[in-house]
């Protein structure tokens, strides 16, 4: 049972602090960002998100790249995509598509158990194994017998007669596959469309142990979001990893009985806040970084704003007349407050990082931020193997950015 009474009080400058020092922030010039030091991050942050859009890079690039600065992709590939000895996470659904760390694997063996059921799922894959068990079947079949493949690999041309979203029934049969853990996905192809494998090829021993009971897991679970968010209500915590509500509710009330987690009055919250008993509020968090709308740190907008007084909505779906921002803005955070946006765009054509629009927060300085900004777009463009940045000159702060550019 939750206590009525919360154990401490935390100001709003702690729980931002406790935010941001849970997020692994380490951009050391002096150290070479090795795969050991890549995959520190990836466990502090629990989960990378995978997203399509990659109109500046894929989405599960960029966490790594604001925690750790300038780093060898290929080596995040060979992680993500490598084989057994190599490979260090699998894709499943934690907060959404996320590459996860192998050793969480059974973390979620209750969620793919679920799946199996008919679950937490989309309504068309839970129901899929009920209306075409044969071809689930099959298509398991075929994958054990001959090896990986993609849905699209065994669509047959005038055959998708049930369409979903555009899914085929072939399609969506993968997917319960998928979700319930008798596939895993292999490799994403340029489309970035997944090759399925069973998942004792791909990860080896990991997808053989013996199932961890349901509440064992969540708790597992809920205890790495709470190191990965330093403070967080009941509602961050279910949101991190998408747990039901109700196995949240339950879970939190036993590790506060427990005394896993600890119970704290936050101000302005208007929730209770819970932290890991040891955590240390006082500790001081500034990082300085740009960060996708896929950043762990953005994923929910209530969040953001309650603890970084920042309003940030994704405006991907927006139509473009109706944007305020642009189409793919990454906030740029300078020691710890949000300062400004920058709509971005990988031009591989013309081989630069395009800042298609630039936005100052208010009350923000641009004579203390421009010049960061440029650095960090600098170290982005290098990231992303461009060579340099273009800045298209519209408001008076994109004009500004625009000069120290040519400084």
């Amino acid at each position: 049972m939750i206590i009525d009474k919360p154990a401490i009080s935390i100001s709003a400058g702690q729980a931002r602090n406790l935010a941001l020092g849970a997020q692994g922030f380490d951009p050391d010039d002096s150290r070479p960002v090795t795969k050991r030091r890549i995959m520190k991050a990836i466990r502090q942050t629990g989960m990378l998100q995978v997203d399509s859009v990659n109109v500046l890079t894929r989405a599960h690039y960029m966490p790594v790249f604001s925690r750790l600065g300038v780093y060898d992709i290929a080596d995040l590939d060979q992680l993500t995509w490598g084989n057994a000895r190599q490979r260090k996470l699998f894709e499943y659904w934690g907060h959404e598509a996320s590459m996860i760390p192998v050793e969480d694997y059974g973390l979620y063996r209750w969620r793919m158990a679920d799946a199996a059921d008919g679950k937490g799922t989309w309504g068309r894959i839970a129901s899929v194994i009920k209306d075409h068990p044969e071809l689930v079947r099959g298509i398991l079949d075929r994958i054990a017998k001959d090896g990986p493949v993609a849905a699209s690999d065994l669509e047959q041309k005038g055959a998708s007669s049930s369409k979903w979203w555009g899914w085929s029934s072939t399609k969506t049969a993968m997917e319960f596959l998928f979700w319930s853990g008798q596939v895993m996905a292999r490799k994403r192809r340029s489309s970035f469309e997944r090759v399925y494998d069973l998942p004792e090829r791909i990860i080896g021993d990991a997808a053989l142990q013996v199932p961890m009971p349901r509440a064992d897991a969540q708790r597992a679970l809920i205890r790495n979001g709470i190191a990965a968010m330093g403070v967080a209500t009941e509602a961050d915590l279910r949101k991190y990893f998408r747990l039901p509500t109700a196995d949240a509710k339950a879970r939190v009330a036993e590790m506060v009985e427990d005394g896993a987690l600890l119970q704290a009055d936050i101000e302005g919250w208007k929730q209770p806040g819970y932290l890991c008993p040891h955590a240390n509020p006082r500790r001081r968090a500034k990082p300085t970084a740009l960060m996708v709308p896929f950043d762990p740190i953005m994923w929910e907008r209530d969040r953001v704003e309650r603890i970084f007084g920042f309003n940030y909505r994704i405006e991907i779906y927006v139509p473009a007349e109706k944007r305020q921002y642009g189409y793919y803005v990454l906030p740029f955070m300078q020691n710890g407050a949000f300062v400004a946006r920058v709509d971005l765009k990988s031009d591989r054509q013309q081989g630069v990082l395009r800042v298609q629009n630039a936005h100052l927060e208010d009350g923000c300085d641009a004579t203390d931020v421009a010049g960061e900004l440029m650095a960090h777009l600098g170290r982005l463009s290098r990231f992303l193997g461009l060579t340099g940045v273009d800045v298209v000159a519209g408001n008076p702060f994109s004009v500004y950015l625009a000069a120290q550019n040519k400084v």
